[in-house]
């Protein structure tokens, strides 16, 4: 029997040919697979025909983070190349990134548009803390955004296995994004065409948070045992509508995990901003979030374990071989699912 607090328990079996590396256009003509947990069943439509699945009286939640162009390429002191991944800002205008070649503290690194990275400290997991400057001037993370968008590329996920292009930069931001700081989107918000939004938005209570999506989204679990898993962290903020808004709700429908996590890390520490580091599995079960529109997820990660604080595991493991066996297309740029 399988036990829900191991990760090997969460492995499935996918196809390389389902692993989508585009988006299908438009966006509303992706699968939607919909698992009814009163009833037990799978609806197999598509998220244009999302209206007639979505119970009444419910609040929507959505997460307005923007991508930012967090891949930049430069140069040692020694010529040598240097990709870098900016994760997300520290304090002090000090920020957490990712190095692809080695370095030491106190190096200098070089990029265009006269960008200098100066390497504070080395972390243990493989990250790196470093400054940013221009004309020997520490950058602020907004100052910083802009010249990142002028010389960085999207950090598409490695399972697209391809260099990001022109369209990305339209196809992976939602059509809501806001506020910069994430390295990866939020999704289960990218199958929304301007229409279906306006429908939804006639029709039921619209929120939206925040959650900066943080490169640790895609860290697989290594552990054997899913709760000796150390659970990145992500910044958050709540509005004050959208934090009215969720204190009177009824019920909630999350799109996303990421606005899933936001939210039942509110819903247990009562607070509206910070770092939220909740890890929700069958052993940390939703308090708050009554309905999920997500992806399909990446085995051992600690979405698909999200997915089973829902539904359970052998469900969550019965609902991903069906997609599996009707052809969904699966992670970023693939279909969808919604949990009622």
């Amino acid at each position: 029997m399988l036990d829900p607090l191991k990760t090997s328990s969460y492995d499935y079996s996918l196809p390389k040919e389902l692993i989508a590396s585009k988006p299908v256009f438009p966006a509303d003509s992706a699968k939607l697979l919909v698992y009814n947990t009163k009833t037990d069943t799978i609806t197999h439509t598509t998220f244009k025909k999302l209206m007639d699945f979505l119970p009444d009286d419910i609040s929507v939640f959505l997460n307005d983070t923007k991508v930012i162009k967090a891949r930049i390429f430069g140069k040692k002191p020694s010529g040598g190349k240097v990709e870098l991944l900016l994760n997300k800002p520290l304090f002090m205008d000090r920020y957490l990134v990712m190095i692809r070649g080695k370095v030491h503290e106190g190096l200098e690194l070089e990029f265009d548009e006269g960008l200098v990275v100066k390497v504070l400290e080395l972390n243990d997991d493989g990250t790196r803390v470093v400054e940013f400057y221009k004309n020997k001037e520490k950058l602020d993370f907004l100052t910083l955004v802009d010249i990142l968008n002028k010389i960085g590329h999207l950090p598409l996920p490695h399972y697209m296995n391809r260099e990001d292009n022109e369209e990305d930069n339209t196809n992976y931001q939602t059509l809501f994004a806001k506020n910069y700081g994430a390295v990866a989107a939020p999704t289960a918000s990218l199958h929304f065409t301007e229409e279906l939004l306006q429908k939804i938005n006639d029709k039921f209570d619209v929120n939206y948070l925040t959650l900066h999506v943080g490169a640790g989204t895609f860290k697989p679990v290594d552990a054997d045992d899913i709760l000796d898993h150390p659970m990145h962290s992500e910044y958050f903020e709540i509005g004050r509508e959208a934090k009215e808004s969720l204190d009177k709700a009824s019920k909630v429908l999350a799109v996303g995990t990421t606005v899933t996590r936001t939210i039942e890390y509110y819903a247990r520490k009562n607070m509206i901003s910070g770092e939220c580091d909740l890890f929700l599995n069958p052993a940390n079960k939703p308090i708050k979030v009554d309905y999920l529109l997500t992806n399909f997820h990446l085995p051992k990660s600690t979405l698909i374990m999200l997915i089973a604080a829902f539904v359970g595991l052998e469900k969550t493991l019965e609902i991903y071989e069906e997609a599996v066996k009707e052809k969904y297309r699966f992670f970023s740029y693939g279909d969808g699912m919604l949990i009622i």
